[in-house]
């Protein structure tokens, strides 16, 4: 395709599209197409100029290559669009806004006098009945205020003060109905289902393969802990489903054969093999939306208090036109409390500011689902961390395997893949990535895996019974046994490695000792959370009091508590808040869950089991924990904004109300002021906050 240079600065490029006209989605394509480009940022299409703005850091040769082989047919291309894109309600909203602008002012030139007074009246009819719909309820809200001063100025004969007071509430409805729509689109797009591979079933076994690789008719099992990756009917087997995401139901939901799953949720208990109905993309967005929506973890204290402030201002705003009229018997000054309300302002931009704040928390590939979990963030005290995967490194390694009865350590690595690549966690990852490094294949060679929360696995291979996991399960649950003559041996090994014990038919086979170092810059995370106002830094882990001691020496942590289980942690969490703090929980495993789920807000590594991230209320990316200090920042930003915002629109709305009061500005200015203000500090609060 060709483009043509219009500008150019250091790392910045402008180029026009050498085509007649460019259609909504292939702008999408070329977008997000240059947007997947190694080294390009910013991407701005504008389809209607075919102009495209680029900033990039990579070589400018290699970007020029991209844009002339780029084709709005390539299916690749296309491939890298979202489900669905902001593109098509923008111009939709566009449009519309600008329609009723050109109507607006065609019918003030074009109709006779009398037939504006006839339309300006049935008009207002519609607003004087959604008043008394209001009154019939018992809600004095600012419907009522609206009806009210419509009706005062036709009952004056002012038609121009009630048309221009009717136009400025639909474009400031329709103006509030986009920036919700937009901030809520823009939110559901960060939070849409990105699940990256499956266990399908082909020619009767299992193959990990790329979600996008199923297809409609085809077989997947899941197991607990994992994420459904698609829509689909159960075949076989039960399990209890965490489905909060798509249904807001919080209790797990029991499905077996002939139940029907949704793309997204998690099995918590159980496994199933479900055929898949819709491939990926079908439906997932509308359903988010939907959640976001509906959700009551959107509201956050801060917002509930708006709205209730604002409902309550009403009445008072009633009052003060009484008793207005009553002292001065001027219409025009009663008036001037009718044509401004602070309702609009406070309902409507708090939440913008939420939204905001969460989509801004997206781009710093942080997702929240709730705006009360911003709001905690904000108020924590103490912080809790698991540690492996979480404040050690993500992707440990294997440094040694260790074998015992005679078994050969090679041999005991493939064993430990087949199990451990049925649970992904931090360790179990860096198992099957040591065998694969090794060229060991670890096809199917076991029957059903049993996974035992926080503990292990079980199977059986070749009739005997196989288990990997803590020395608690191996040793004290699984009653395992130490080989003959090689206990002095066992009590030898090295101490700097987390342990993972193999056994078979019920004597140890292996011991594989993982690698997992703390992540880099973690002390300086600990430190500027401490500058941040956490209190109590905390790290709690099953490994051993010497591993733990290390781990803790390292990341500079106030404290930390090592051989827990899972109810452990969630019973520390739990006395915490009994003794009044504010307890964030971040944890990227299964055995995280129950304390992610009794923290005030529960954050977990992306990286980590499904049902962690299902049951978190945050999910922050792998790669860097800084990123938790930029939650605390947007999350403080928040409430500065919030604060602002309070004393922005009762002080402003109450200046016009004197103004207009006064007979300084008339009821119709204060109306399109009121608007014009209400509009502007929504749309600011669409801005970033840091």
């Amino acid at each position: 395709m060709r483009f043509i240079v219009r500008a150019e600065s250091r790392g910045r490029i402008r180029v026009h599209a050498d085509i007649d006209r460019m259609h909504l989605s292939e702008a999408d394509t070329l977008e997000y197409y240059l947007k997947a480009l190694p080294g390009v940022g910013h991407v701005k299409v504008y389809d209607r100029t075919r102009d495209v703005v680029i900033n990039y850091t990579c070589c400018r040769e290699d970007l020029v290559e991209a844009l002339a082989v780029f084709s709005f047919n390539d299916e690749r291309a296309k491939a890298l669009v979202p489900e669905h894109t902001s593109r098509a309600s923008d111009r939709e909203f566009e449009e519309r806004l600008v329609n009723r602008i050109i109507v607006r002012y065609a019918r003030k030139l074009l109709l006779p006098h009398p037939l504006r007074v006839m339309w300006c009246a049935y008009k207002a009819a519609g607003f004087l009945l959604d008043g008394v719909k209001a009154l019939s309820r018992g809600d004095v809200n600012v419907a009522v205020l609206d009806a009210a001063a419509i009706t005062v100025s036709l009952a004056r004969g002012d038609h121009d003060t009630s048309s221009s007071v009717m136009f400025l509430l639909g474009i400031g409805d329709l103006l509030e109905e986009w920036a919700r729509k937009k901030s809520i689109e823009d939110l559901a797009g960060l939070m849409s289902l990105n699940v990256d591979k499956a266990w399908a079933v082909r020619n009767g076994t299992e193959v990990l393969v790329p979600v996008s690789e199923i297809q409609a008719g085809e077989q997947v099992i899941v197991r607990m802990g994992n994420m459904i990756p698609l829509d689909g009917k159960v075949i076989s087997g039960t399990a209890m489903v965490n489905q909060q995401t798509m249904s807001g139901e919080s209790m797990p939901v029991k499905k077996a054969a002939g139940s029907y799953v949704y793309g997204g949720t998690v099995v918590e208990e159980g496994e199933c093999l479900l055929k898949v109905d819709k491939e990926a993309g079908s439906g997932r967005y509308d359903r988010i939306v939907r959640m976001i929506e509906e959700s009551e973890k959107l509201k956050s204290t801060s917002e509930s208090k708006a709205a209730g402030l604002a409902d309550r201002l009403v009445p008072y705003s009633l009052a003060g036109t009484v008793i207005a009229y009553a002292l001065t018997r001027n219409v025009q000054t009663a008036m001037s409390f009718l044509m401004v309300d602070y309702s609009c302002a406070l309902k409507l931009s708090m939440p913008l500011a939420v939204l905001s704040a969460m989509r801004e928390s997206g781009r710093h590939r942080i997702t929240v689902k709730g705006g009360k979990f911003l709001e905690i963030v904000s108020e924590a005290d103490t912080i809790v961390f698991d540690k492996t995967g979480t404040l050690t490194k993500a992707t440990p390694s294997v440094a040694d395997v260790i074998p015992f009865g005679g078994n050969n350590s090679d041999e005991m690595l493939r064993i430990a893949a087949c199990l451990e690549e049925h649970y992904p966690h931090s360790i179990a990852n860096a198992v099957v990535e040591a065998a694969r490094k090794k060229g060991l294949d670890h096809d199917e060679m076991h029957s059903e895996v049993g996974y035992v929360v926080a503990h292990g696995i079980t199977s059986s291979i070749e009739g005997n019974k196989a288990s990997i996991g803590s020395y608690h399960f191996i040793f004290e649950d699984e009653g395992c046994k130490v080989p003959e003559g090689e206990e002095e041996k066992f009590n030898n090994l090295p101490d700097e490695y987390s342990l993972l014990y193999l056994s078979v038919a019920d004597r140890l086979a292996a011991v594989i000792c993982i690698d997992d170092p703390v992540r880099e810059g973690v002390k300086e995370v600990i430190e500027k959370l401490r500058e941040n106002g956490f209190r109590r830094i905390v790290m709690m882990t099953g490994d051993s009091r010497k591993t733990a001691a290390y781990v803790a020496s390292q990341t500079g942590v106030d404290e930390y508590i090592p051989e827990v289980l899972p109810e452990d942690k969630a019973e520390f969490i739990r006395n915490a808040r009994e003794n009044g703090h504010k307890v964030i929980m971040i944890g990227d495993g299964v055995n995280d869950s129950p304390a992610l789920s009794e923290a005030d807000a529960g954050i977990a590594v992306n990286t980590g089991a499904a049902i962690a991230r299902e049951i978190a209320d945050i999910t922050i990316e792998a790669e860097d924990l800084r990123e938790l200090i930029v939650l605390r920042n947007i999350s403080d930003a928040l409430m500065h904004r919030i604060d602002r915002d309070y004393r922005v629109i009762i002080s402003f709305n109450s200046l016009l109300i004197l103004l207009g009061a006064f007979g300084i500005i008339a009821p119709a200015t204060s109306a399109m002021l009121h608007n014009l203000s209400t509009i502007g500090i929504s749309l600011y609060n669409m801005t970033d906050l840091i």
